[in-house]
């Protein structure tokens, strides 16, 4: 479990996140959609205390950030450092005694190579690799599904599924939204630094329908196309 409550962050005079109190259970999938801005990135890092904010974070594990898989939109590599020694040192960090990385590869990576020389979604990928081989209790995948190919990003649909089965948290933001009704159990919109709307499974569709309206609108008339 991790309970928020009250969270404001911001930056300067720019208030990014306004009186946050929410609470995400075992065993659930968590989406967290808005437009670009909105704060979903922000909370995240709240979360795993990579930013300071007022109100309180608190986890059914503490400290959090011991239990917590972080997946950023854009993971970070060192520039001298292989696919197989970023994996050891993210198992070292947890104290996850693993070796056989070859194995347990299921992305087929080229370990043997150096982190920074892959592409996008072969970066987000070791990264996923990497925090579920430390054994993680919560978990938020920050855009996880983009920049990687569609076979990953069936992969990574399972692993949340059974991620949800072991009674993990996951929390997800994806600007693709079959990705989250495949995965989660509630969405949660984010607008303004609030959550305006928290809707259930059954109601998904209509969630989408109603972003879709905001978000196109007429925009295509006005082009003019012919």
């Amino acid at each position: 479990m991790i309970e928020i409550h009250q969270l404001n962050k911001s930056y300067g005079t720019n208030e990014v996140l306004k009186a946050i109190t929410l609470r995400f259970e075992e065993g659930k999938v968590y989406g967290i959609v808005g437009e670009n801005g909105a704060g979903k990135t922000t909370l995240f890092r709240c979360i795993a205390e990579m930013e300071a904010y007022k109100g309180t974070i608190t986890a059914s594990k503490t400290p959090l950030k011991d239990y917590l898989g972080l997946l950023l939109t854009e993971p970070f590599f060192f520039s001298k450092i292989t696919g197989r020694e970023y994996l050891q040192l993210l198992c070292n960090a947890r104290s996850v005694e693993e070796t056989n990385f070859d194995e347990r590869n299921i992305f087929d990576l080229p370990l043997g190579q150096y982190a920074s020389t892959y592409s996008t979604g072969m970066k987000k990928k070791l990264a996923i690799l990497g925090l579920l081989l430390q054994g993680n209790t919560y978990f938020i995948f920050d855009e996880p599904f983009n920049g990687v190919d569609i076979q990953s990003n069936m992969i990574i649909t399972e692993i949340i599924l059974k991620l949800k089965a072991l009674n993990k948290t996951v929390l997800i933001s994806s600007h693709i939204f079959s990705t989250l009704k495949d995965t989660c159990d509630e969405i949660h919109l984010l607008k303004n630094g609030q959550f305006e709307e928290a809707v259930q499974k059954e109601q998904f569709h209509e969630l989408e329908a109603a972003m879709k309206d905001v978000s196109i609108g007429n925009k295509i008339d006005q082009l003019g196309l012919k």
